[in-house]
């Protein structure tokens, strides 16, 4: 497939009225041919409409239909090969191979949801049986079942550009849940966004859906994305980048005239509580896994492990040393894109410069002008109880080593910390004591809490939580990545004393889409 520069509206193709730009290559420092039309209000005011024209036929498609859509989606997604794998990693500087692991776990999620959507358990349906001859009132037959909300606006991240933007899981989660999606594409990475962005529209021919079911836009600056969460036909938001950018979001939904949820993914830091025992027994085990996982990616992921909090003692003093000695080997890598790369460096310095901040550890000097040179600092945890922000998220090649008294002070650290996508537990049998007084601190600090693993290895399924407090995401009740992300785009709807014609084919007591309900308060098997 060739890059043209366009972005698929509905069935066809457009080039952008609102002006041109070029993707970056940040290995080469260079732009990559070829121009890109930005998108104009016109344009996103296009796709939201099909969006809106789509939804009433979306809406009600069959679980086989919208199955064999987002299989079709995976299909077609992974039939890009090798020209996708190599203008995404001109696009990034991030490996070919990388790229190739990104693919196959996007195609996987689409496949997830597609099974998702054949098993029906997101409908939630239930029933509250009627009864005519309850005293001193009749009892109402209740039935509820969650339908989709509506159109969905999904924002595509720097820094996942496959599996966290056009048919990452904010989109597969949508169009399982018979939301039509309206994508803005980042800009970092348009000719990634367009190959993939048309394998879905092609999908969408191939399964004779309405051509509104996706659209993809593209733009370089804010105006797009402001324009399409202010568009009346968007319905629901699913961001993923910055805290300032996903505030700003949340806050430009919240203020429409017909306010709309804006589920944001925004930062975290990922702490590591590094227990006495365990620090005893494996800190050296433990860095060189730490520092593997931290630079990852150069360390441009969400749930890169960015914070160990560990207590002075027997171990310690290997633990520093072995960060070094492992940090040391580590070469610097080009990052995302030159803003990136600058903010990163500020990030980098804010650390540096902290009273009682020491730098304990560098990787390799940077070859080229945007790679990101690896570091690790040590600050006490006085400072960081009094200077919360010291122990925030450093998007980049970098962590903090925070060093505590005594267990009280990791208490009061995982206590002044904020809301995290993960938070993990390094222990031994004999830390227990220590981690049954941690857990309800940190329970209240993140969704997802690990023991002795890293957070940037996650399984996605059913079970999978990808989500935490503010400002780790807008809200808490929700995940982006696994099964229930198809929740944040469904509402419940109770239908009571309706004749059996009218019931929706989830709640007729012939169950003919045969799914588990909730009859009465007891599980009813299909």
């Amino acid at each position: 497939m060739k890059i043209t520069g366009e972005m698929p509206v509905g069935k066809r193709s457009r080039f952008g009225g609102a002006g041109t730009f070029k993707a970056f290559d940040p290995r080469r420092g260079a732009e990559i041919e070829p121009p890109f039309g930005i998108a104009s209000h016109q344009d996103v005011d296009d796709a939201c409409k099909l969006a809106l024209q789509a939804f009433e036929s979306y809406r009600e498609t069959s679980p086989a239909s919208r199955s064999a859509f987002l299989s079709c989606a995976a299909d077609n997604l992974l039939a890009l090969g090798d020209v996708l794998y190599e203008r995404a990693a001109s696009e990034t500087g991030l490996s070919v191979e990388r790229i190739k692991g990104e693919t196959a776990r996007t195609a996987g999620q689409l496949r997830l949801f597609a099974e998702v959507v054949r098993r029906g358990h997101w409908r939630h349906a239930t029933i509250d049986s009627g009864d005519v001859d309850r005293l001193p009132l009749p009892k109402a037959d209740l039935r509820m079942q969650k339908v989709p909300l509506g159109p969905v606006a999904v924002f595509g991240a720097s820094n996942f550009p496959i599996l966290y933007s056009v048919a990452g899981g904010d989109t597969a989660s949508a169009l399982a849940a018979g939301c039509p999606v309206v994508v803005k594409a980042h800009g970092s990475h348009p000719g990634t966004s367009e190959l993939i962005g048309k394998a879905i529209q092609a999908a969408v021919a191939q399964c004779c859906l309405h051509e509104g079911v996706f659209s993809m836009l593209i733009a370089a600056g804010n105006a797009v994305g402001e324009a399409l969460v202010d568009h009346p036909a968007i319905r629901a938001v699913a961001f993923t980048g910055s805290e300032s950018g996903g505030m700003t979001l949340v806050r430009r939904g919240a203020a429409r005239p017909v306010p709309i949820p804006v589920f944001a993914e925004m930062t975290s830091a990922n702490p590591n509580f590094v227990l006495p025992h365990a620090l005893r027994k494996r800190a050296h085990d433990f860095a060189a896994i730490f520092v593997e996982r931290m630079t990852a990616g150069v360390g441009q992921m969400c749930l890169k492990p960015g914070l160990i909090v560990a207590i002075e003692g027997e171990g310690y003093g290997a633990l520093r040393d072995a960060l070094g000695e492992a940090l040391s080997g580590v070469a610097a890598e080009p990052m995302l894109s030159p803003g990136i790369h600058d903010h990163y460096c500020s990030e980098a310095e804010r650390s540096r410069v902290a009273p009682s901040s020491t730098s304990i550890a560098k990787g390799r000097a940077p070859q080229a002008r945007f790679e990101g040179q690896s570091e690790i600092f040590e600050l006490a945890a006085a400072e960081v109880l009094a200077t919360p922000s010291l122990a925030g998220e450093m998007f980049g090649p970098a962590a903090m080593l925070v060093r505590c008294r005594d267990a009280e002070q990791m208490l009061a650290v995982a206590a002044s910390l904020r809301g995290q996508l993960t938070v993990a537990l390094h222990l031994e049998p004999e830390d227990m004591d220590l981690a049954k007084r941690l857990l309800p601190v940190v329970e209240d600090k993140t969704n997802r809490i690990l023991a002795n693993k890293f957070s940037n290895m996650v399984e996605i399924g059913y079970a999978t939580v990808h989500g935490g407090p503010f400002p780790a995401t807008s809200d808490p009740r929700f995940t982006s990545v696994g099964a229930t992300a198809i929740d944040r785009f469904l509402k419940p709807i109770c239908y009571e004393n309706l004749p059996e014609a009218l019931l929706p084919p989830a709640l007729r007591d012939d169950n003919p889409l045969s799914l588990w309900r909730v009859r009465d308060g007891e599980l009813e098997l299909r």
